[in-house]
């Protein structure tokens, strides 16, 4: 899943970073208002956590922008003002969900991984296909009983291949939903990572090359 975080605190914009990756989602940094506006004509992301008071464009503008174009994404908006009003506010300007600071690293998650269910076409919370299962919330793997440690991107990457529910998945698209914007688009990464994920699935192999066009779990 592709998060967009904007929070104009460096810090605490890091350590929200990090603790999403570690989810594991792919996760872009923007810490002001203009510069959120401009990842997100670049980017498609599932969930944008959005701190409602911003240099340069503010949150509720920000929003505001993200709603009147039809984006898909799910806006999870951060404040400091705790009043009932105030979250009132700010969902009517279109937040999906709204978060007061100071809050636990595990509810922002949480809440992220919910809304970006909300983003895409209903989905079971575990998944399964080819006697493969995956569970996100506990982040775990089992090929017919057998349990598969996986790293981060390795578990990002089959749960898209899994979602897409048999069809092809680009290389393009995986880079997309699994690692951030600082990667580069030549990069090997996508099939180094089904190389091993493969390797690690084990036989008979269940992860298809559809050759030009990307890959599946049939």
């Amino acid at each position: 899943m592709r998060v967009l975080v904007v929070e104009d605190e460096p810090l605490l914009a890091d350590a929200i970073a990090e603790w999403l990756r570690d989810e594991p989602h792919a996760v872009d940094l923007a810490h002001d208002g203009g510069a959120a506006l401009e990842r997100l004509t670049v980017n498609d992301y599932d969930v944008v956590v959005l701190d409602r008071d911003l240099p340069v464009v503010h949150g509720d503008d920000v929003c505001r922008e993200l709603v009147g174009t039809g984006s898909a994404a799910r806006v999870l908006m951060l404040t400091a003002a705790a009043e009932v009003t105030d979250r009132v506010e700010g969902l009517g300007l279109g937040a999906d969900d709204y978060l007061t600071k100071p809050f636990a690293f595990t509810e922002l998650a949480a809440r992220v991984q919910a809304l970006g269910r909300r983003s895409r076409p209903a989905a079971p919370p575990v998944l399964r296909r080819a006697g493969i299962t995956l569970d996100p919330a506990r982040h775990e793997v089992f090929r017919d009983g057998r349990y598969v440690p996986l790293s981060k991107k390795e578990f990002a990457v089959l749960a898209e291949l899994l979602r897409a529910d048999g069809v092809v998945v680009s290389a393009e698209e995986l880079l997309e939903k699994a690692w951030d914007e600082h990667t580069d688009p030549f990069t090997g990464a996508v099939r180094l990572t089904i190389l091993k994920l493969r390797r690690k699935l084990g036989s008979p192999p269940v992860v298809e090359t559809v050759k030009g066009i990307g890959y599946r779990i049939p």
